[in-house]
C-alpha cells in the first residue's frame, strides 16, 4: 500500500481514492487536468483512474475541459470539476444573528440569507429558525427539481447520514458519497439519529428530568423540500461552543447555560430530513480557512458578540480529545478582574469586550495581543488571523494592536525569524458561514480535516 498521500488499489479504498481524484479536479479549476496527470499525481494506476473518472462522468460530477497537446501521440483530453453538480449549505448560528450561504462544490457562494436570531429564544424556535431561512435560500437559489436527486444528493433516512471523513465514490445510481446502495454510513461528527426539541428553560443547568433536549409533544415531520434538490449534500452548522463535535450535542455555551445536553444536530436532522454537521464557529472557520490554501499551522481568533479560537495545526483542524479545543476567550489574564458570562472572572473575553464597549479599540487590541501571544509562545504557530464582526468593523485598530503585542513579544525573546504575523482573515463576516459549508463539501474530497 501506498502512504498516505497517495492512492491505493484496494476495493475497499475506492471511496478514499475517489475522493483523491476529486480533490485535484477542483484544485485543476476550468483548465482541467489529463487522466495521465491525475494518475502520476495520485499513484494510482491508469486503469483505476480510468474507471473513476468513467464513474465520476457519469454521476455529472466530471466533464471534459477540452485537449490539451502531448509530447508524444494525440492529444489528452482534460477533465474538469463540475461545480454545479452539488451543493452545501453553511449556516453560523450567532447570539443575535443568524447568517446562512449556500455553496456549489467548488465553495463558491451562489446564495446568502441573514435573520436575526435569537439564542435564547429556545430550541424550537432556533431549529425552526434554521429549518425557515435553509428552506427559503435553497427554493430561492435553486428551486424545486421534478424526478430524483441526483449524484451527491438524496432524501436520507430517518437518520440522516453525511459523507464519511475520506470522502466517497459516488455510485452509478445516485447517492451521497460515502453511502452503500444509498444507506447512510456513519461518519465521525455526522450521523445523525432523532432526537428532540422543546422550549427553553431559564436559569441553571436543568435536571436530567427537564433538560431542553425531552420532547414536550410529537416532533414535527421532516421538510421533504430538500429532497427534491438535485445534489444536496446537507447542512453544516457552526456555533459558539462549548460542544461536543463528534455527537452534535451542545454544551454549556457561553451565556446561555440552558442549551446544555441538546442535541442540535439530531433536532436539525430530523426536522429537515438532511445530513447536519455540527461544529464550533471558529473550527468552522478555521476548516475553511484551511480548504481555502491557508497553509501550515495557524490560528484563527473570531472575535464578534464572543472570542474564540480555531487551531490548525500541522494542516489539519485541532479539536482536541473531547472536541473542546480553542475556548480561547475564557483563559483568564486578569486575577479578579471583571466577572465573564461563563461564570470565572478575568476572561480574556470579558476584558476585551468590556474595551470595545467603552469604545476603547486600543486597548481592546492590546489584550486580545496579550491572549495570541499567550497562544504564539504555546503553539508556536506560522500565523494568527483575525476575524468577526468586531473585528469586520475596525480591522486596521485589531491588526495594528494585535501585531503589535506580538512585535514586543519577539524582540524579548530574540532570535531570527521575528514575530508571527498577523493578518485579516478573508471572508470577511461570512467566513464562518462559508466554513460551516465545507464541514460537508470538505470530506467529499478527502479534506474533513484539511
Amino acid at each position: 500500500m501506498r502512504g498516505a498521500a497517495g492512492g491505493a488499489n484496494l476495493l475497499a479504498l475506492r471511496s478514499h481514492n475517489t475522493a483523491l481524484v476529486l480533490d485535484l479536479l477542483r484544485t485543476a479549476g476550468a483548465g482541467g487536468i489529463s487522466r495521465l496527470e491525475l494518475a502520476e499525481r495520485t499513484g494510482l494506476t491508469p486503469q483505476a483512474v480510468s474507471k473513476i473518472t468513467a464513474r465520476l462522468r457519469e454521476d455529472g460530477l466530471a466533464a471534459e475541459a477540452g485537449r490539451r497537446a502531448s509530447t508524444g501521440g494525440k492529444p489528452r483530453t482534460v477533465l474538469r470539476l463540475v461545480p454545479e453538480a452539488g451543493h452545501a449549505l453553511g449556516v453560523h448560528l450567532d447570539r443575535d444573528e443568524l447568517r446562512a450561504v449556500l455553496v456549489d462544490l467548488d465553495g463558491a457562494v451562489v446564495g446568502e440569507r441573514r435573520a436575526a436570531l435569537d439564542l435564547g429564544a429556545g430550541a424550537e424556535a432556533v431549529v425552526e429558525g434554521v429549518a425557515r431561512a435553509a428552506r427559503e435560500l435553497v427554493a430561492d437559489t435553486l428551486g424545486p427539481s421534478e424526478g430524483a436527486v441526483g449524484a451527491l444528493g438524496g432524501a436520507p433516512g430517518p437518520t440522516g447520514g453525511a459523507p464519511g471523513p475520506t470522502g466517497g465514490a459516488p455510485g452509478r445510481s445516485g447517492g451521497v458519497p460515502g453511502r452503500t446502495g444509498g444507506a447512510p454510513v456513519p461518519a465521525e461528527g455526522a450521523s445523525p439519529s432523532p432526537g428532540g426539541t422543546a422550549g427553553r428553560s431559564e436559569g441553571t443547568p436543568q435536571s436530567p428530568d427537564d433538560t431542553p433536549h425531552r420532547p414536550d409533544g410529537p416532533p414535527p415531520p421532516p421538510d421533504r423540500a430538500f429532497a427534491a434538490v438535485p445534489g444536496f449534500l446537507g447542512l453544516g452548522v457552526a456555533l459558539p461552543g462549548p460542544l461536543d463535535h463528534v455527537r452534535g450535542v451542545l454544551h454549556r455555551v457561553t451565556g446561555f447555560p440552558e442549551w446544555d445536553g441538546f442535541p442540535l444536530r439530531d433536532a436539525l436532522a430530523r426536522r429537515l430530513g438532511v445530513p447536519v454537521v455540527v461544529d464550533k464557529d471558529t473550527n468552522a472557520a478555521a476548516l475553511g480557512l484551511a480548504v481555502g490554501g491557508e497553509g501550515g499551522s495557524f490560528a484563527y481568533l473570531h472575535l464578534g458578540t464572543g472570542l474564540g479560537a480555531g487551531l490548525v495545526i500541522g494542516g489539519g483542524v485541532h479539536r482536541g480529545a473531547r472536541t473542546g479545543a480553542g475556548e480561547f476567550g475564557h483563559q483568564v489574564i486578569q486575577l479578579d478582574g471583571p466577572p465573564c458570562t461563563c461564570g470565572a472572572r478575568g476572561c480574556i473575553e470579558a476584558l476585551c469586550l468590556g474595551a470595545v464597549a467603552r469604545g476603547d479599540l486600543a486597548e481592546a487590541a492590546r489584550v486580545l495581543g496579550a491572549g495570541a501571544a499567550n497562544l504564539a509562545g504555546l503553539l508556536d504557530i506560522d500565523l494568527v488571523l483575525l476575524g468577526g464582526r468586531t473585528v469586520a468593523a475596525a480591522p486596521e485598530a485589531f491588526v495594528h494592536g494585535v501585531g503589535a503585542v506580538l512585535d514586543a513579544r519577539a524582540r524579548r525573546e530574540g532570535g531570527q525569524d521575528g514575530a508571527v504575523p498577523v493578518r485579516l482573515a478573508p471572508g470577511g463576516t461570512r467566513g464562518v458561514a462559508e466554513g460551516a459549508a465545507q464541514l460537508l463539501l470538505a470530506p467529499l474530497f478527502g479534506r474533513g480535516d484539511a
